[in-house]
């Protein structure tokens, strides 16, 4: 019993964790699966929900400043495909990643004038930021209301992209692009739309994670989403069920790691199993082989 009472908060806390990173990974997985693209800019995304959240509270009341975050986060990521990836769709695929690179420090020097390079305090959420007990380990309630959230996000994601047009639009320019565009598909709205859906889940992960951890910087967005692509790799790139997994396993091992007192390793974990997996199954979990076309 007592064991339990040990482990439990790291374990409630890594499956918390791991819907956070689900939701950011998906971002990552759907944008390379369309594009074949790594939006290295994605993890900064993130880090501007936190502070758009930090200064709308300031002069709003919180009903009126989370819809505003998650609205104002889905321009942004609109804004980034099309000013800094559209005008590149025709041109060589590392010249993309350059300009992903670019918006991704772009994010943060603006983060930085802004705050002066200071932590803002996040504010507290009522009803999230409560504290209850599970078998006598105390935890916040976001740590409950994470993982059912993220499930119900992932299926509703998933009957999007399955029933919907724009949704199978998705699936066949994430298949062929050439030959979706030959077909009459919007190939420059199903982008967009790819975007939106990715930003507006970083804003709801921003929410999540931001509750956990009361402070908000210009590098914010930097490790989560470094591990949120990692899980999208460990998953198998291009595959929303596969950084879905990736990331709950990540969230796990890592909060299990700190539980047994090797906190300074838990990043390190993170980036072994990249390249384990890589040398292993380089297409994930649940990726799919590539075929060069003749």
């Amino acid at each position: 019993m007592q064991f339990l009472q040990n482990s439990l908060p790291y374990l409630l806390a890594g499956i918390s964790v791991g819907g956070q990173y689900a939701l950011i990974a998906i971002g990552y997985t759907m944008v390379y699966g369309i594009l074949r693209l790594i939006n290295f800019a994605h993890g900064d995304v993130f880090m501007a929900a936190g502070m758009f959240m930090v200064f709308l509270s300031a002069s709003l009341p919180l009903g009126l400043a989370i819809p505003l975050v998650l609205i104002i986060t889905v321009v942004l990521g609109f804004l980034i495909e099309r000013i800094a990836y559209k005008p590149l769709r025709s041109a060589p695929r590392m010249s993309v990643m350059i300009s992903a690179i670019g918006v991704s420090y772009l994010l943060q020097n603006c983060a930085l004038y802004f705050t002066g390079g200071l932590a803002k305090v996040y504010p507290q959420l009522p009803w999230l930021s409560d504290t209850v007990s599970v078998f006598g380990a105390v935890t916040k309630r976001v740590t409950l209301i994470t993982p059912v959230l993220t499930i119900v996000l992932v299926a509703a994601l998933s009957l999007f992209i399955k029933h919907t047009k724009i949704g199978m639009a998705m699936r066949a320019v994430s298949k062929d692009f050439e030959t979706a565009r030959l077909m009459g598909i919007k190939v420059n709205t199903v982008i967009s739309v790819t975007f939106v859906i990715g930003s507006l889940l970083a804003a709801v992960g921003s929410l999540l994670y931001f509750t956990n951890y009361a402070s908000v910087t210009p590098t914010s967005g930097g490790m989560p989403g470094l591990k949120c692509f990692v899980a999208a790799v460990f998953g198998g790139i291009g595959s929303i069920p596969g950084a879905v997994i990736g990331a709950f396993i990540i969230g796990i091992a890592e909060n299990i790691i700190k539980g047994l007192g090797w906190t300074t390793f838990s990043d390190a974990f993170t980036f072994a199993l990249l390249i384990v997996i890589l040398l292993v199954k380089p297409t994930g979990l649940f990726g799919e082989k590539a075929t060069d076309k003749v």
